[in-house]
C-alpha cells in the first residue's frame, strides 16, 4: 500500500501502517467516518488534496477491504466496511491526542476557510435557531477574495453550505478574522471572548446572535482539555 514500498516487517503495526500511513489516508478515513460518502463531499473535507490522489487513495482503501463502493445510479458512493468501522476509535484517538498535546499556536497557522466552514456545517446544531429557514453569512476579510464569503442555510434539520450568495435574506452577518473563528471551532476560545476582543462582529437578529455559541458547529474534539508537554 505504501507509495514507496512496504516496511518488510510481519508486525501488525507495520502491516496496518502500510495501509493507513500513506499521505492523506487517515484524513480520507476521517471524512468517511464523519459521514461523507460521495467523491465531491470527500473533496470538500480535504480541499488541498488533488482529485487524482483522492481517487488513488479510495482505490487503495477498497483493495485493502477498508471501504466498498456502491453505485445504484449516478456517481458511486463509498461506504466503510466492518474493517473500516473498526478504525473509528483509532482515528478519534489520534484527534484527541492532537487536541490535547499539539501546541495550539501551531495548529492555528493552518487556516483554511473552506475546510472550517464545511466542518461547521457538519456539526451545526439547529435547535437554538428559529423554526424557519435561517441564513447566516460569514465574512472573513483577510481571506482570498474567492473565499471571503460563506453562507450557512439552515432549514429544519438540513444545513447547506454555499460559497456563493443563495439569494435569501441574511438573518445574521458574522464578520470575523479567520483565526478567531478557527480558535472557537477548535474549542480554544469562545464567541463571547472573541466579541469582547473585537475579533468578531455580529449584525442581525439578536436572538440568533446571542445563541451563537450554542448553534455553532464545533470540532468533535473541542471538549478535550489541553495538556502541557
Amino acid at each position: 500500500m505504501s507509495d514507496r514500498g512496504g516496511y518488510g516487517q510481519f508486525c501488525p503495526v507495520s502491516m496496518a501502517s502500510e495501509i493507513l500511513c500513506t499521505r492523506w489516508t487517515t484524513l480520507v478515513v476521517r471524512e468517511l467516518l464523519c459521514g461523507s460518502t460521495r467523491f465531491n463531499d470527500l473533496r470538500r473535507g480535504v480541499p488541498k488534496m488533488s482529485p487524482a490522489l483522492l481517487s488513488k487513495r479510495l482505490k487503495q482503501l477498497e483493495r485493502a477491504g477498508v471501504i466498498r463502493s456502491e453505485r445504484s445510479s449516478g456517481a458511486p458512493e463509498y461506504r466503510l466496511t466492518e474493517a473500516g468501522e473498526e478504525l473509528r476509535p483509532l482515528i478519534l484517538g489520534i484527534g484527541v491526542w492532537g487536541q490535547r498535546w499539539v501546541e495550539s499556536q501551531v495548529t492555528l497557522r493552518n487556516l483554511d476557510p473552506s475546510l472550517l466552514m464545511w466542518d461547521m456545517r457538519r456539526n451545526l446544531n439547529p435547535d437554538p435557531l428559529p423554526p424557519r429557514r435561517c441564513t447566516i453569512q460569514f465574512l472573513y476579510p483577510e481571506a482570498p477574495r474567492a473565499q471571503q464569503n460563506w453562507w450557512l442555510v439552515v432549514d429544519g434539520r438540513t444545513v447547506d453550505l454555499c460559497g456563493f450568495d443563495p439569494g435569501y435574506d441574511v438573518d445574521l452577518l458574522v464578520k470575523s478574522s479567520l483565526r478567531a473563528m478557527t480558535a472557537i471551532w477548535m474549542g480554544l476560545s469562545g464567541v463571547r471572548k472573541e466579541l469582547d476582543a473585537g475579533h468578531i462582529e455580529l449584525d442581525g437578529d439578536p436572538k440568533i446572535a446571542t445563541a451563537m455559541q450554542n448553534w455553532l458547529g464545533l470540532s468533535s474534539f473541542a471538549g478535550e482539555s489541553r495538556k502541557v508537554a
